[in-house]
């Protein structure tokens, strides 16, 4: 079998140079290449499928890459703001968990007040670009999935903003080990997952892998921090607040799209467009709810948390959506590194490309 070609999974000086983008560059360039040109039309092709095991995330049970592609690639992860990694042949580079995704455009706005800072402050809104995609060996439902948003906001609301923007980014997801979630309408997407490894059976061996790796590159390999988002807009000398605990949940008067087996990527685009139609024609809202009380039990390979007191600060809704190469290859989510106070930067597990603690 050849080997997977993984493009520029390393911080390059592509990485380097990032001083912020432009919403409509980076909405441009997910919506240059999709798969389907008219999603749902008749005679388009189907969309791709990608395979996610032990050789294609590391080469293999026992990889002799050096260094280590999947090591690198999360350094890069956490050491990286930028918004697209187009790499030295403009086709970006392979993603090695989650690699196939629906991209979507909208606004994140909070209504309600809250002690947070930052775009978690009443009357903070923002553009936003995120990706929906399926984790832990399956995109159709009934299959044993681990569905997950990565977002980035952009501090404006003008999507013909002049000046590039230094993205906040996001992470939430449910178990990670995966569920049998049946539609997006009752996933709970959570910057704090649960985690049920052997769930995935012997593909649990894959996450331990990776686990391994995320708490060697940075601390925590089960959770992401917020802080980005609080920093973000906050004027000089206010103390940052954050808050511990963020989840996205689909509003309850959302309509189920219906279908077997239907994929993740259909059932989003279906939210919003009808097949074979390229205009948006719906919404797709989710509310934004947070917290600080949360208690997590369990050992590594099942790790159960419980929270209280949610409270649900806004909403985050996306008007359009693509399913593209771009949006597989090219688009980059900065994972922020742990830190020991979410609120002080200075208790960074990593500080200019290295670990520090």
């Amino acid at each position: 079998m050849p080997e997977l070609e993984v493009g520029s999974e390393q911080f390059t000086d592509e990485d380097r140079i990032y001083a912020g983008s432009r919403f409509k560059d980076v909405v441009d360039a997910l919506f240059e290449n999709p798969y389907q040109k008219v999603w749902g039309r008749a005679g388009e092709p189907p969309l791709p499928q990608s395979d996610v095991s032990i050789r294609t995330v590391f080469g293999g049970l026992i990889a002799h890459a050096h260094p280590p592609r999947f090591e690198r690639a999360s350094e890069r992860t956490v050491d990286s703001g930028a918004d697209l990694r187009w790499g030295p042949d403009r086709k970006g580079f392979v993603r090695l968990l989650h690699p196939d995704g629906v991209c979507l455009t909208g606004r994140w706005h909070v209504t309600e007040d809250s002690p947070y800072t930052g775009y978690f402050s009443r009357g903070s809104e923002a553009l936003v670009v995120a990706r929906y995609s399926s984790g832990a060996g399956g995109n159709l439902r009934g299959q044993i999935r681990s569905l997950a948003m990565v977002g980035k906001l952009f501090p404006t609301t003008d999507p013909n903003h002049a000046e590039p923007l230094r993205t906040a980014n996001f992470i939430t997801q449910t178990d990670i080990g995966g569920t049998r979630t049946p539609t997006i309408n009752e996933a709970e997407l959570r910057n704090a997952p649960d985690v049920t490894v052997f769930r995935r059976g012997p593909a649990g061996t894959l996450l331990i892998k990776v686990g391994a790796v995320f708490q060697r590159v940075d601390a925590e390999p089960t959770a992401r921090q917020l802080y980005q988002i609080a920093e973000m807009g906050k004027p000089a000398g206010v103390p940052t607040n954050t808050p511990a605990f963020m989840r996205l949940v689909v509003v309850p008067e959302q309509p189920v799209i219906p279908g077997d087996h239907l994929d993740l990527r259909d059932e989003v685009m279906a939210q919003i467009y009808d097949r074979g139609d390229p205009t948006p024609k719906r919404t797709l809202t989710f509310t934004i709810d947070v917290t600080d009380e949360g208690h997590t039990t369990g050992r590594p390979f099942r790790v159960r948390r419980t929270f209280k007191n949610w409270r649900r600060i806004g909403t985050l809704v996306f008007d359009s959506a693509v399913v593209s190469y771009n949006g597989d290859k090219v688009i980059h989510f900065s994972h922020p590194s742990w830190r020991t106070d979410r609120n002080d930067p200075a208790t960074a597990t990593r500080i200019n490309g290295k670990k520090v603690r």
